[in-house]
């Protein structure tokens, strides 16, 4: 194992700690602002008030606006739950051809830019279901959120599935156990906990998406991100902004925390 000196631990905790520092401290900022008194944003704060928190929410904008996020957020979770397992599942337990492609095709939109993923969703809809008439509007906006949220889900049970042996499953068959039966009792309870880490963080990655919600939220709709940057060449609006913002790093560190602390237990057994 290597052993560092006591020089190069110091030094090593100095270059983690101003990392740290410099990714974490605009974040810090934002949040205190939001408790600055001020109409503007400014440093360092004279007066703490918790004014703009009651603007932010007694809004009727911003709480349609966190509504949408809910939603959106909460539909992409449901779809990537339902879809990554299913893949995770036929791509661990079966052999076929074209697999390794369909494993790729998978992962691929987390790896695009959310640029050229929004560009493609928005040609889809306007220039190919349209036209045939079908109108997706808001459950297009949920579709899209769910194309990269599917990755978070598939990405977590399948390294669970991976780790599982089938003697338990087909010991539980053997007795008796019907196949449903065998995956509530026996196959869902070894990767439930991946499975809930892997919608936390699917929830939390479409709470915060803001470049394919431009390109495929309805005229009118509005999430969070979307109503953040929308305000952000408004200076007397700054310091509702950084409620907001402090709002949507809340929603995003929650999920992140706790799917963390799931796959610690899970470690841990």
């Amino acid at each position: 194992m290597l052993r560092l000196s006591r020089g190069a631990k110091i030094g090593l905790g100095a270059i983690v700690a101003v990392v740290l520092i410099f990714m974490y401290m605009p974040l810090a900022l934002v949040v205190m602002n939001s408790f600055n008194a001020a109409r503007i944003a400014s440093w360092p704060i004279k007066n703490v008030s918790l004014e703009w928190w009651g603007v932010a929410f007694t809004s009727q904008p911003i709480r349609d606006a966190l509504w949408n996020s809910v939603v959106v957020a909460s539909g992409a979770t449901l779809i990537a739950m339902l879809l990554g397992t299913l893949v995770a599942f036929a791509l661990q337990r079966y052999s076929f051809f074209g697999k390794e492609t369909v494993n790729l095709l998978v992962i691929l939109p987390i790896a695009l830019p959310g640029i050229v993923t929004g560009v493609a969703l928005s040609n889809t809809y306007n220039s190919i279901l349209e036209p045939m008439g079908i109108h997706l509007g808001y459950f297009g906006m949920i579709v899209a959120h769910a194309t990269f949220c599917i990755v978070m889900v598939f990405n977590n049970v399948l390294a669970r599935l991976r780790r599982m042996s089938p003697n338990l499953q087909e010991a539980s068959m053997d007795l008796g156990a019907g196949l449903w039966q065998t995956f509530r009792l026996v196959t869902f309870p070894q990767f439930r906990t991946a499975f809930i880490a892997g919608a936390l963080l699917a929830f939390a990655l479409s709470f915060d998406e803001v470049v394919v919600t431009i390109f495929t939220a309805p005229p009118g709709v509005d999430t969070l991100p979307l109503w953040i940057m929308n305000q952000m060449g408004r200076p007397n609006q700054a310091s509702v902004v950084n409620v907001v913002a402090t709002v949507v790093i809340l929603a995003s560190l929650i999920p992140v925390w706790l799917s963390q602390r799931l796959s610690r237990a899970e470690e841990g057994r």
